[in-house]
């Protein structure tokens, strides 16, 4: 991958080494198929995981699978398979299914993950036969319901958290019937809105210890110190297409040089889901300068510099990298680096070394959490005005990408194509609840189905949208999309918001804007 005198290549394999394959994933019923939309003036097709949503939102969680992979010696396997079929047998039966989750949460040791586990299971294996599933779905929310009014706890705190099995099952129930609506309607914008913010972050510094950036929507993740950066554009090839046109990159020369690395394979491999792409970590980024030496650029070497216990990673500016005056070419000028040709040292050594030393990494801005700042740093910080400004600009680029999906999400020409009646079904089920125990209260009501869906379900997908695209989600993107979140939940809510001097910067960013998108939710 040759970006002029600048090339990435993957290091040689060690002999002997054996690659580790992952378990075999089994794509559920329906595997979406590649859906195209603009991106960025580019058709980006987007990456649906193939993998079924209820069951990975728990497990993916935590990069495993449990439970599935069960070594069993052969004299036993025919016992636990037939087991396993009584088992089955079991579960479909109604009695028995809620007497068993009964029992499960009677037991102290039957944890919050417990919990979560044991639902995305049963709702798995009950995909095929939802209306069994909805019936005692519907007969664990009576249950939790009463136990919730019995308690004498608000019943606005109604499945406002996941404490039970019954509300990790509603959750998973909405998973499988919005799938459709997610697909063919909500699923492009959200994946908009998410190359948006990555692309917005991008554009600017991004602090790669502590994932604070310049662009940002959460104020907890914005850099408050000046950061002096130059962007630099560079022209890479696909390694498996040396004929294929030269593709250019925005680098910025404060990037660390796996920063480097990733947003190159992000520029070539766009049009490849995440898993299937190259690691930054599996490639070397390689400097052949103009007299035939060559050098292998890294975050740490022995060039990297060290100043009272902290230590720097390496950016391209460190290794002195600038633009010609072109602007398109990329003059490499070796400056007062000692060594053209670094001795590399194994990974494991330089992070025991570091540990053994007590050395503290930092790239653009020092860890906040350690007491070593000099008092000058902390006069540098910007005052709240001016860095609420910059929050505002990045929310402005952002906008449409938002309001496409607000828009999508609420409204009602979207909804009627592919949007369920089983929504409506379950709302009708808290409406009759709600009868039930006398609660004529609107606000209630409306509280309980905002906890059900918006809760439940679209903000854990706005936050989350890794959970059904192939797709990487960084720190600083994850703070965003937790604060576009946080205002769709805001819409969904019928009490009004009173703003002070002290109110979250992210709730003072989008006043302006939650009386539209109430207005859209009452629509």
């Amino acid at each position: 991958m040759r970006l002029n005198n600048l090339s990435v290549s993957k290091p040689p394999k060690s002999r002997g080494s054996t690659a580790v394959r992952p378990p075999r994933q089994v794509p559920s019923r329906g595997v979406p198929s590649n859906l195209h939309l603009p991106c960025s003036s580019n058709q980006v097709p987007v990456p649906w995981s193939h993998l079924s949503c209820c069951l990975t939102w728990e497990m993916r969680k935590r990069d495993k699978l449990p439970f599935f992979l069960v070594q069993v010696p052969g004299y036993r396997q025919e016992r636990v398979e037939k087991g396993l079929k009584l088992f089955a047998q079991l579960i479909n039966n109604k009695v028995f299914l809620l007497s068993f989750i009964r029992t499960l949460e009677s037991q102290r040791s039957f944890s919050m993950r417990d919990r979560g586990n044991v639902a995305s299971l049963i709702m798995t294996v009950l995909q095929s036969k939802l209306e069994y599933a909805t019936d005692v779905l519907k007969q664990l929310l009576a249950d939790l319901i009463d136990k919730n009014l019995e308690s004498k706890n608000h019943p606005k705190l109604l499945l406002r958290r996941t404490e039970s099995v019954a509300e990790k099952m509603l959750t998973n129930w909405f998973t499988f019937l919005l799938y459709k609506f997610l697909k063919e309607c909500a699923g492009e914008p959200l994946f908009s809105l998410f190359c948006a913010i990555k692309q917005q972050m991008e554009k600017g510094p991004i602090d790669s210890i502590t994932g604070e950036a310049r662009y940002s929507l959460s104020e907890d993740k914005l850099i408050r110190q000046q950061i002096d950066y130059k962007t630099l554009v560079l022209s890479c090839v696909n390694p498996d297409n040396v004929n294929s046109p030269e593709i250019p990159v925005k680098i910025l020369n404060c990037d660390t040089i796996t920063q480097v690395k990733e947003k190159i394979l992000d520029a070539i491999f766009k049009n490849v889901p995440c898993s299937h792409r190259p690691k930054a970590a599996d490639m070397d980024l390689e400097w052949r300068q103009a007299s035939g030496a060559r050098m292998i650029l890294q975050d740490e070497d022995i060039t990297t510099k060290i100043e009272n216990d902290w230590k720097r990673l390496n950016t391209l500016a460190h290794y002195q990298v600038t633009v010609g005056e072109g602007g398109r070419e990329l003059e490499l000028l070796s400056g007062n680096i000692k060594s053209k040709i670094l001795i590399l040292l194994p990974r494991e050594v330089v992070e025991s070394a570091l540990l053994e030393s007590g050395v503290k990494m930092w790239h653009l801005v020092k860890n906040h959490e350690h007491g070593d700042q000099k008092e000058g740093d902390r006069g540098s910080k910007m005052v709240s005005e001016i860095y609420l400004t910059r929050l505002l600009a990045t929310k402005g680029t952002l906008q449409k990408f938002v309001d496409d999906l607000f828009e999508t999400i609420f409204s009602t020409a979207h909804r009627g194509s592919a949007l369920p009646l089983a929504i409506k079904y379950m709302f009708d089920f808290l409406d009759e609840q709600a009868d039930k125990h006398n609660i004529h209260d609107p606000h209630v009501r409306h509280t309980w189905k905002s906890n059900c869906l918006p809760l439940r379900f679209w903000v854990n997908m706005i936050k989350n949208p890794q959970f059904v695209f192939d797709i990487h989600k960084n720190s600083i993107t994850d703070a965003c999309l937790s604060v576009v979140a946080q205002t769709f939940m805001d819409s969904c809510s019928t009490s009004e918001h009173r703003l002070g001097k002290d109110s979250p910067s992210n709730k003072l960013l989008y006043a302006k804007d939650i009386p539209s998108y109430k207005n859209w939710v009452e629509r």
